[in-house]
């Protein structure tokens, strides 16, 4: 559990790890499985336990229908194995289950979760301390193999109601998780070469997102990636400055007509607002100043923007904005009333339904919850609304968002083991005639998973970082995060 300060400075964030200011919120983290395992505790058998059950029925349920769970599955018993400091596992042991963990990543056939699944295993040797050498010897290169994945990825290729505005959208975002993952291998040199510059096939990809909503959000991630690998000389100067031309064709958003769709209405500003604030995070990354007034005062409208949403829908990026303008060294300018800021998100709390709708409602008291984690301000929320959020989850199954209840779920299970109340979820509920509430969620899913499909991997990742985040309360980041400064935020 994050511990909480209700003292700390108006103007302030908690003393966060530079990966949660980079990865900022769950999207990331349960979507694109970047950036799991934040907010380390120590080892809980406990909640190894709970980890180890969920799997189990998760599996007993989908009989294998989805390699992906499988593999994640197996991931979090080597992370597991390794992190439980009961059990004085060996390299023998280890070497064991690495062969059997690279063939579970291998068997994923669609190549967009084949290349997450790869990315999983090397973050996860690099923040367990696993010597790399069993990815990288003389007869195995795993690294390699995940790289040339991102070759099979296709346009467009997901089947929802934006196909055709996603462009190569799917694949840049692959890119961040496999360039980071490398990264953190201490492998970086493998992304320039002299035969190719994966960075700038990477950047040249940007140019193939047609929505601005698709390409600030996936780029801004990649933008930030890039930069914290020691490559951003390929973003601003080269032939190209891809910073400027992303942020660019985003201030053409409305000449352009391409917005996303959503299952439910959304006001066009927030379709703009979104990945601005992610584009903001990426300029924090960058420490470049200039590109806040390229071409125009990004902060005014992103005040304009979140203005016209109302609070209900605006939540959502409340994380997102906060944290930007933390690592941009403008919160106190931006928000110089942080309390009462706060008071206005949690108030949401009073007027959604968090099982209304997997979205905008079903996520929004995650976001909530989370935000007043990382602010020192969790006396904010009061314990009843921790316990509506877990009973939600029974109203969310009215059969037309079935598809997509994994969102929420997700969610919810993942912050409620950051603010360690991981008993709301996996213990017996009476909402759920004394079943826990990620077990009723998994009796209830379709037979072997048909009518979620892919969308369920939310699910694994949200208990994969459970397991993760057990490595101990004094593990450090990797060098590759650690070496990282944000240089507006020390202005």
């Amino acid at each position: 559990m994050i511990e909480t300060s209700n003292d700390l400075p108006v103007s302030g964030l908690q003393d966060l790890s530079n990966e949660s200011r980079m990865i900022v919120a769950p999207w990331s983290r349960l979507i694109r499985g970047i950036g799991l395992g934040q907010y380390v505790i120590d080892f809980d058998p406990a909640i190894a336990g709970h980890v180890r059950t969920t799997f189990d029925q998760l599996s007993g349920k989908l009989g294998g229908a989805q390699p992906y769970a499988d593999f994640c599955r197996q991931l979090a018993e080597f992370t597991l194995l390794v992190a439980d400091p009961a059990h004085a596992v060996n390299q023998a042991e280890i070497l064991r289950s690495v062969g059997p963990l690279l063939d579970a990543a291998r068997a994923e056939p669609n190549p967009y979760f084949r290349a997450m699944a790869g990315s999983l295993v090397m973050d996860t040797f690099a923040k367990l301390g696993v010597d790399r050498s069993l990815l990288v010897d003389g007869t195995l290169d795993f690294p390699a193999e995940v790289l040339a994945v991102l070759d099979e990825i296709a346009p467009d290729g997901i089947a929802d109601e934006n196909r055709g505005r996603h462009g190569d959208y799917e694949r840049l975002s692959a890119s961040s998780t496999v360039f980071l993952a490398i990264g953190q291998l201490g492998l970086r040199e493998r992304l320039v070469t002299p035969e190719r510059n994966h960075v700038v096939e990477g950047l040249d990809l940007l140019e193939n997102i047609p929505a601005p909503y698709f390409r600030g959000r996936a780029g801004s991630m990649f933008l930030s990636v890039v930069t914290l690998l020691g490559y951003d000389e390929y973003i601003f100067d080269g032939d190209r400055d891809y910073m400027r031309e992303t942020l660019e064709y985003m201030a053409r958003a409305d000449e352009i007509g391409i917005f996303p769709a959503f299952p439910q209405a959304i006001p066009t500003e927030w379709k703009k607002a979104y990945p601005l604030l992610t584009m903001l995070n990426a300029i924090a990354m960058s420490g470049r100043a200039e590109y806040l007034r390229t071409p125009v005062d990004w902060l005014a409208e992103a005040r304009t923007l979140l203005d016209a949403v109302p609070w209900e829908d605006r939540v959502h990026m409340s994380q997102y904005y906060v944290t930007a303008l933390h690592n941009l060294g403008r919160l106190g300018d931006e928000l110089p009333d942080l309390d009462s800021y706060m008071d206005e998100v949690v108030a949401v709390l009073d007027l959604v339904d968090p099982g209304a709708n997997f979205f905008p409602s079903g996520i929004a008291y995650p976001y909530i919850v989370e935000l007043a984690m990382l602010t020192g301000r969790m006396h904010l929320i009061p314990a009843a609304a921790l316990e509506r959020m877990a009973d939600a989850l029974g109203d969310l199954d009215h059969g037309i968002d079935r598809a997509n209840n994994a969102f929420p779920v997700s969610y919810v299970l993942n912050v409620l083991g950051e603010i360690g109340r991981p008993d709301l979820i996996f213990q017996p509920r009476e909402r759920y005639d004394g079943r826990s509430a990620i077990a009723w969620v998994i009796d209830n899913i379709s037979e072997a998973g048909e009518e979620e499909r892919l969308r369920l991997y939310m699910i694994p990742h949200a208990l994969l970082s459970y397991a993760l985040r057990m490595r101990g309360s004094e593990a450090r980041e990797t060098e590759l995060f650690e070496n990282f400064r944000f240089g507006l935020a020390a202005r």
